[in-house]
């Protein structure tokens, strides 16, 4: 059988005996598992122990993760980049890619995750995207033999409930789980913007003052089905359906006064825009898992299709005070089609000596439409598209992959080495400018890993790895969209992907109750991607995204969990690192800054049916390419009695310092910009638990736990 995640990572200071060869040893657990385990390429951490992730989303649980920083708006970066892929089950999804990724991670509920597999420092076996490393996340499968299941309902402030329930049934042959999912969550928001742009004529800067409040409303529903069956003991057919419906409505309100470079109010005015998003994702994935003789020799074959209507209509109207101008309203509907067809393999072959082969390939095809289409008039929006706002773009891409790792234990050290090559051929169509492109890449991509088990409690570990990160479909569509009267925003058909290379150095510490983790790193990354803000004149901003700097990026960081006596156990992490960015070649300057983020957790076992939980994180600063984005933090607390084996309360208390924000700052020598952004994520959540089924779990035959140990793209 394929490792499991728990199999795969480092081995407690004194392991339980190995079963006899060509049996299935039985495994007893019990307690807490380990907040975190750690092996030669990946550290995983269990989340079903926070209790703000057992009410909030799958951005709420990553917030108190080792390395991950998540933002007002769903954004997510490891160790302050935010050039992160993000796996579910080991697979890409495409929820999470393009502009609704980060309101898919706020609005995923995190009850349906296990444990998120960290990986800063990915191997060739994992596909190149995302020069920061990937996040995986693990989703809690039905456990136990015959019928087993759970219930769910949360109810919190500003009208805030969440519900999900869980069923599955394990047989000898046969194994079928399902789960579905609602989430309701309105947010208020508040939105301010300074700008300041160099007037040529006088030398002296021009203001814009931008004040909005926005209410937002996000609407889920899903749920996931899935089926194993063994063919036989050495065969075994999988299915398994997503299907989930995102709404997202914002309805915003901003009041605007422009002044010239001699301090005269020359413009004020007021706009109400409306955003209606839908997203309708569909992803069906089959696979064969084969056993070729011998533990852990097999082969699997996967194909997947996955299908994505994305509709947005953003109305606008526009009420000028000074000058006395007419109105002005403008609507602009979007429609995305976007599908993607995966076909992949992998081999898996282990040796006598302790040595394991991997390797496979993995090809892709992407089909992304986008058509945009823009309405403007002075009572209404006219019937007639403006050209100005209308285009049509396309987007077509095949990925082709292949992929060897060799792991081979020499003593107490351990050497996973691994060689990737991708090639990606891409054609863009901008059908509205008559423009057509091509942007195509081939690389391969090494990586080196060593481990050494120095005692039976203390291991080091170094690694280097290259990686990629790709431009989502959007950032290469050039027609400029309106965001408000005075910005615009544009892609780049020239976008070529950021490279990076990495090397990390590691060393853990465990034995029980304590588990230490320190990581030495350090990063060069070319061609980097960022958003680049521009003045078209006229007090007019163009937001576009650019390959505009080289960023070097080293750091320290530091994770210990344990326990205080024998009811408090804490979870504590920090990152303390430097960062430069050279925007020379752009005419950005080059900057650096050093700085520190961390997380800490308490939890406090009253009694045996009663647990406190305090945790807290503080992000750190972060540069931009053209200025920085500034800390923020938040402070939670939680509570929960369980009542029996059955039924369970919760109570959490979410940003109760009310300290969430986002601000940004531009400064250059012709631009400045400062954009803030505070969400009433302050509130009380209460919420209900209900479980059933249980009894001794089958033999898996294969773990499909979700890519720890397994081929994963």
């Amino acid at each position: 059988m394929l490792p499991s995640a728990a199999a795969a990572q480092t081995p407690p200071a004194n392991p339980a005996p190995k079963p006899a060869a060509g049996t299935v040893g039985e495994v007893v657990v019990t307690g807490q598992a380990p907040a975190v385990q750690a092996s030669i390429d990946r550290r995983s951490y269990s989340v079903a122990a926070d209790l703000q992730a057992q009410s909030g989303s799958i951005g709420d649980a990553l917030r108190n993760v080792p390395s991950v920083e998540v933002d007002v708006n769903g954004n997510v970066a490891l160790r302050g980049d935010p050039n992160v892929t993000i796996l579910i089950d080991g697979k890409p999804s495409g929820q999470f890619r393009g502009e609704g990724k980060g309101q898919a991670l706020q609005a995923l509920p995190a009850e349906r995750i296990e444990r998120v597999e960290v990986i800063t420092n990915p191997s060739a076996e994992f596909r190149a995207d995302g020069t920061a490393g990937i996040i995986n996340l693990v989703t809690k499968k039905a456990k136990g033999a015959g019928q087993t299941g759970s219930a769910r309902l949360t109810v919190g402030t500003s009208e805030r409930v969440f519900a999900n329930a869980s069923t599955g049934y394990n047989g000898e042959k046969l194994s079928v789980s399902a789960d579905a999912f609602i989430r309701h969550d309105p947010q208020k928001q508040h939105t301010g913007e300074d700008r300041s742009r160099l007037d040529p004529a006088t030398g002296l800067f021009a203001d814009s003052d931008v004040a909005g409040v926005n209410h937002v409303t996000v609407d889920l529903i899903g749920g996931r089905a899935s089926v194993d069956y063994d063919l036989d003991a050495d065969t075994r057919l999988t299915g398994e359906l997503r299907v989930q419906r995102f709404r997202f409505d914002l309805d915003s309100l901003t009041h605007t006064e422009r002044s010239d470079s001699l301090d005269a109010l020359v413009e004020v005015f007021d706009r109400a825009t409306s955003v209606r998003q839908k997203r309708f994702n569909r992803e069906l994935t089959t696979g064969l898992r084969r056993k070729l003789g011998g533990e852990g020799h097999e082969v699997s074959l996967s194909l997947s299709y996955e299908a994505i209507d994305y509709d947005r209509q953003r109305r606008g109207a526009t009420f000028s005070r000074l000058p006395a101008l007419p109105d002005a309203f403008d609507d602009q509907p979007t429609y995305n089609d976007y599908q993607q067809i995966q076909l992949k393999a992998d081999y898996v072959r282990p040796f006598a000596d302790g040595a394991k082969l991997k390797l496979g390939f993995d090809v892709q095809r992407d089909d992304n439409s986008q058509l945009n289409l823009g309405f403007r008039g002075p009572t209404a929006p006219g019937a007639v598209p403006d050209p100005a706002l209308t285009s049509l773009f396309k987007f077509e891409q095949l990925l082709s992959q292949a992929y060897v790792t060799y792991e081979r234990p020499i003593g107490d050290v351990t050497v996973l080495a691994g060689l990737r090559l991708e090639d990606s051929r891409i054609d863009l169509t901008q059908a509205t400018l008559g423009r057509k492109d091509e942007n195509d890449s081939s690389r391969v991509y090494p990586s080196l890993h060593v481990s050494w088990k120095a005692t039976d409690t203390q291991t080091f570990t170094a690694s280097y790895s290259q990686r990629v990160q790709r431009p989502d479909p959007d950032f290469y569509n050039p027609f400029p969209f309106l965001l408000d009267p005075v910005t615009y925003r544009s892609g780049n058909p020239n976008l070529k992907p950021q490279q990076t290379q990495s090397f990390e150095l590691g060393w853990q510490y465990r034995k029980s109750p304590v588990n230490y983790l320190a990581t030495l790193y350090y990063r060069e990354n070319d061609k980097v991607l960022s958003d680049v803000t521009r003045d078209l004149g006229g007090g007019i901003f163009l937001v576009t995204r650019d390959n505009v700097a080289q960023t070097r990026a080293g750091g320290l960081e530091l994770v210990a969990n344990g326990r205080l006596g024998p009811k408090l156990t804490y979870n504590v992490s920090s990152n303390l690192y430097w960062n430069e960015l050279d925007g020379s070649a752009q005419n950005l300057g080059k900057r650096s800054t050093v700085t520190v983020s961390g997380r800490a957790s308490l939890s406090w076992q009253m009694t045996p049916d009663d647990l406190i939980q305090i945790n807290g994180f503080a992000n750190a600063k972060r540069l931009t390419a053209q200025g920085y984005i500034q800390p923020f933090g938040m402070l939670n607390i939680g509570y929960r009695h369980k009542f029996n084996d059955r039924v369970s309360g919760l109570i959490t208390f979410q940003d109760v310092l009310d300290t969430f924000s986002y601000k940004e700052v531009v400064d250059t020598p012709i631009l400045k910009r400062r954009v803030s952004q505070s969400v009433d994520t302050r509130g009380v959540q209460i919420g209900i638990v209900w479980t059933l089924g249980g009894g001794k779990a089958r033999d898996p035959g294969f773990d499909f736990g979700g890519g720890s140990g397994g081929p994963t793209p």
